[in-house]
C-alpha cells in the first residue's frame, strides 16, 4: 500500500507518552500541528484530537485522556516554525487546551495567498496544487469525540500533518524565490498576535456589520456596547453567540433604542424570556449610550452609496487591483473590503489615515494616500 493509503502513526493517550513523542521531535525545524475538535453548543471549541508531525510519523494525541503538559507546551513555543493550515479555531484550541499559542507560526493558507489569486485555498485542493495527491475527505465531519477512533479517522489526522510538511516545503521554496518570506512571517505573527487578545477584540465586533450606516451616533453606541457585552458572556458562559444573542437582534435593538420593557419587547425577536432574563441589562446600556458625552461617541458611518463615498471606494480599489495584478496575487489579501471603507470614512470625516503598516504599507501607503488627495483637489 502506498503512504498515502497506509501513514504511520502513534497513538498517544498519556502524559508520559506525549513527553516522550515530543522529545522525538524536539529538535526538528519545522513540526506541523492540527486539531480536530466540536463546537456545536460551546464558545470555546472542545478538543477531540491533537496533531503534530516532523517527518513521515504523526503523533496523535488524546487530549480527552490526557492534558497538556509542560514539555508539549514548551515544544510548541520553542524555536520551531509550527505549520497550520487556516488556523484561526486550531489557535482557540491550543489556546484553550494548551495555554499557549504556537510560535513562530507559519499559516499554508495564508502563504498561498502570497503565491497566487486563491487566498483561500482549502487543503485537500493545497495539497492537489503541489504535491498531485488527492486526500481523503470522508472524515471530515465525523465524531471525533467518539473512542475509539476508527483506523480510517486516524489515517485521515495523521496525513493532514504529514502531508503539511511536504506542502511546506514546495511553498517556501517559491516564496524564497519570490522575496516574499517576511511578508508571511509578519502575517502570520499578527494573527498571533490577535488571537492572543481575544477580551480586546471584543472593542471592534461591531465594526463586522454592514448596514453600521443606518444608526446615528447614538445608535452606533448602543450597538457597540451591546456586542461588547455579549461577546464577554458567551465567553463567560461558554455559549455560542446566537444562543445568547444574534448580531441581528443586538442591531434591532440599538436601532430602535428602547425606553423600557414594553418597548423591548415591541422589537422584532425579542420574546418574553429573552426579554425577562436580559432586558434591563440592554436597556441600561441603552440609556448609557443615550447619556453619553458628543464628544465620546463614534462618528456616523457613512452611506457606502453616497457618491462621495463611491467614488473613494473606487478609487482606492483601483490602486490596490493593480498593485494585486503586478504582484500575482488576489486583491484582498492586499487588503480587506472592510479596511477600504474605514479608509473611506476617514477621509471623509477629515480624520487621520489609518494607512496599512508592514509588507502593506511598503506595497500601498504612499499609493492609496496619493489616489485620496487626488480626489480632494
Amino acid at each position: 500500500m502506498s503512504s498515502l493509503a497506509s501513514p504511520v502513526y502513534q497513538w498517544i493517550d498519556s502524559p508520559e507518552a506525549l513527553d516522550a513523542a515530543c522529545a522525538q521531535v524536539a529538535s526538528a525545524p519545522v513540526i506541523a500541528l492540527d486539531t480536530e475538535f466540536f463546537r456545536e453548543n460551546t464558545f470555546f471549541p472542545v478538543p477531540a484530537l491533537i496533531q503534530f508531525a516532523a517527518g513521515e510519523v504523526a503523533y496523535l494525541v488524546d487530549p480527552l485522556a490526557t492534558p497538556c503538559t509542560p514539555a508539549f507546551r514548551q515544544l510548541l513555543q520553542n524555536s520551531a516554525i509550527k505549520l497550520l493550515h487556516a488556523c484561526s479555531e486550531d489557535l482557540e484550541v491550543f489556546q484553550h487546551w494548551a495555554g499557549v499559542l504556537p510560535t513562530p507560526l507559519v499559516d499554508t493558507q495564508v502563504a498561498q495567498g502570497f503565491l497566487g489569486e486563491m487566498p483561500s485555498m482549502g487543503y485537500q485542493k493545497l495539497v492537489e496544487f503541489w504535491i498531485g495527491e488527492t486526500l481523503p475527505k470522508e472524515e471530515t465531519r465525523s465524531n471525533w469525540l467518539e473512542r475509539p477512533l476508527t483506523p480510517s479517522q486516524c489515517d485521515y489526522a495523521a496525513l493532514d500533518v504529514i502531508y503539511l510538511l511536504k506542502v511546506w516545503a514546495h511553498q517556501a521554496e517559491r516564496l524564497e524565490g519570490l522575496g516574499r518570506g517576511h511578508w508571511l512571517h509578519e502575517e502570520c505573527a499578527s494573527l498571533i498576535g490577535q488571537a492572543g487578545r481575544s477580551v480586546e477584540a471584543d472593542g471592534q465586533w461591531y465594526a463586522r456589520h454592514r448596514q453600521l450606516w443606518r444608526l446615528d451616533p447614538r445608535q452606533l453606541e448602543a450597538y457597540r456596547l451591546m456586542t461588547i457585552w455579549r461577546e464577554g458572556e458567551t465567553r463567560r458562559r461558554n455559549l455560542p453567540r446566537n444562543w445568547l444573542m444574534s448580531d441581528k437582534l443586538l442591531f434591532a435593538a440599538a436601532d430602535a433604542m428602547p425606553k423600557n420593557r414594553y418597548e423591548l419587547a415591541e422589537v422584532e425577536g425579542f420574546k418574553p424570556a429573552l426579554v425577562k432574563k436580559e432586558g434591563d441589562t440592554l436597556l441600561a446600556m441603552v440609556k448609557k449610550a443615550q447619556h453619553c458625552d458628543e464628544n465620546e461617541l463614534l462618528s456616523r458611518w457613512p452611506d457606502p452609496m453616497q457618491p462621495a463615498f463611491k467614488q473613494r471606494f473606487k478609487a482606492l480599489k483601483s490602486v490596490i487591483n493593480t498593485k494585486a495584478a503586478g504582484l500575482g496575487m488576489a486583491s484582498e489579501v492586499l487588503m480587506r473590503r472592510r479596511d477600504i471603507e474605514a479608509l473611506v470614512m476617514q477621509d471623509m470625516a477629515s480624520q487621520p489615515l489609518t494607512l496599512p503598516q508592514g509588507w502593506r504599507g511598503e506595497c500601498l501607503a504612499d499609493e492609496l494616500e496619493q489616489a485620496l488627495k487626488e480626489l480632494s483637489k
